[in-house]
């Protein structure tokens, strides 16, 4: 019943952008600012923030001088994802209109669309018509990115520190039964190089 818990339980009420908090969850607009991902709403976690699956972008952004834009709004499909860090659809402003993650410039050839590396780094462009460009990832004059939390080998080495250990809140007890045993790597196993769950704790 634990593994079910940590494996069937939904991620609509947990964003997993910058998983290291280190601020990797702004992208910026020259015309409109900063936008954040993961934006503090204490008094309703569950309905803003990001949340960045193998198929799609749910949840909101914040801008200060445009407001919320929401990543799946039910016209348009929202943003999706391919399942290979491509993304394409349409986010919607209620200020600025609708937001488009896979833009094509008439007579370029360029690729402008947002994408997410296997490391969880967004890159790329989306385009809004009222808006402009927003970009999401830059190293100057000021460096800013959006990241969000995926699987990897620094999970696996997080998870080997607690091998075979028993005990209370023991961050590898990835099935909550107590222990760190072979379910639990069937579980770090199941998410591998995916983008992480609700309530991962390996980061």
């Amino acid at each position: 019943m634990a593994v079910c818990f940590v494996l069937c339980s939904g991620n609509l009420c947990a964003e997993n952008i910058d998983p290291y908090e280190d601020g990797s969850q702004y992208a910026y607009g020259a015309n409109i600012g900063w936008l954040n991902f993961e934006p503090n709403v204490p008094s309703d976690p569950c309905d803003y923030g990001v949340t960045v699956s193998d198929t799609e972008l749910i949840g909101f952004i914040w801008a200060e001088n445009i407001g919320w834009i929401n990543l799946s709004p039910s016209t348009y499909g929202g943003v999706i994802n391919d399942g290979y860090g491509n993304l394409s659809g349409y986010a919607w402003g209620e200020n600025v209109g609708w937001i488009n993650f896979d833009p094509n410039v008439p007579g370029d050839d360029t690729d402008y669309g947002v994408t997410i590396d296997w490391q969880g780094n967004f890159d790329g462009w989306a385009w809004g018509e009222n808006i402009g460009w927003i970009h999401f990832q830059s190293a100057s004059p000021v460096a800013y990115k959006v990241q969000a939390c995926k699987v990897n080998f620094e999970d696996f080495a997080n998870f080997a520190l607690y091998w075979l250990d028993t005990g209370a809140g023991l961050p590898a007890d990835l099935d909550s039964l107590g222990d760190v045993d072979i379910d639990d790597l069937r579980v770090l196993a199941i998410h591998w190089l995916s983008f992480c769950p609700d309530g991962w704790q390996l980061k």
